[in-house]
C-alpha cells in the first residue's frame, strides 16, 4: 500500500521542480489561507508554476514570493516556488481556530521538510533526509513510514501528506493556471522579526 502510494508520486522526483513547497489546509477558505500566508485575496491573477517561478527569478535578490492556491474538495492547496509554507508561524496562522495544516518543502540545496499543525500549534516537523533508521524519533503521524534514498524523498513526502490529510497532490496543478498572489516578506509579515517565524 505505502509503496503503491509512493510510486504514484514518482513525477515529483523527476528533477522538473528544483524547489517547491506544497501546503494543504483543512477548515479554511482560499481567502483565509492567502491572508495567513501574507497575501491580499483581492489582488490575485492566474499563473502556472513555471510563470510564477520565472517572475520570481526576475526579482531574485528581492523579497518577492508568489503563492498559488486551488481548492480540492474540503481542502485548500497552496503551491510555491518558495518557502512560506515551511515556516512554523505560517503553519500556526493557517491552522488557527480549528484548522489543520500540512506542508512538504524542498529547496535547491537538497534540504527537505515535512510539517503538520493543528489548531494553531505545530504538531511536528522534520527533514525526511535525516531519518536514517526506522527507530529514529518522528512525530506520531509519521510513524511506520520508511524514507529511502534521496531520489525518492519528494514522492515519499507527498505520500505522507496524502496519508495524513487525505488529499492527493495532482501534478496537473503545476501546469494549470491557478489563483496567484504576491506575499509579504517574512520581516514585514511578522512585525520586523522574521526569525520568530521559524520558532516551533
Amino acid at each position: 500500500m505505502w509503496d503503491d502510494l509512493v510510486a504514484r508520486y514518482a513525477w515529483a522526483d523527476a528533477n522538473t521542480l528544483e524547489a517547491c513547497t506544497v501546503s494543504v489546509v483543512a477548515g479554511k477558505s482560499e481567502d483565509d489561507v492567502i491572508r495567513a500566508f501574507g497575501g491580499d485575496p483581492g489582488q490575485s491573477r492566474l499563473m502556472t508554476f513555471a510563470e510564477a517561478a520565472d517572475e520570481q527569478a526576475d526579482h531574485l535578490y528581492e523579497e518577492y514570493e508568489l503563492l498559488r492556491v486551488v481548492t480540492s474538495k474540503e481542502h485548500v492547496v497552496a503551491i510555491e516556488w518558495g518557502y512560506h509554507g515551511s515556516l512554523p508561524e505560517i503553519a500556526r496562522r493557517a491552522s488557527a481556530d480549528g484548522g489543520e495544516f500540512f506542508s512538504v518543502h524542498w529547496d535547491v540545496n537538497a534540504r527537505y521538510q515535512v510539517m503538520r499543525a493543528l489548531d494553531g500549534r505545530v504538531d511536528g516537523a522534520f527533514d525526511p533526509a535525516e531519518v536514517e533508521d526506522p527507530e529514529d524519533e518522528v512525530p506520531a503521524w509519521a510513524e511506520g513510514v520508511t524514507f529511502s534514498a534521496a531520489d525518492t524523498l519528494c514522492a515519499e513526502s507527498f505520500a505522507l501528506l496524502e496519508r495524513t490529510m487525505g488529499v492527493a497532490v495532482d501534478p496537473a496543478w503545476i501546469d494549470t493556471p491557478l489563483r496567484t498572489v504576491l506575499l509579504a516578506a517574512p520581516g514585514e509579515l511578522f512585525g520586523g522579526d522574521p526569525e520568530s517565524s521559524w520558532l516551533r
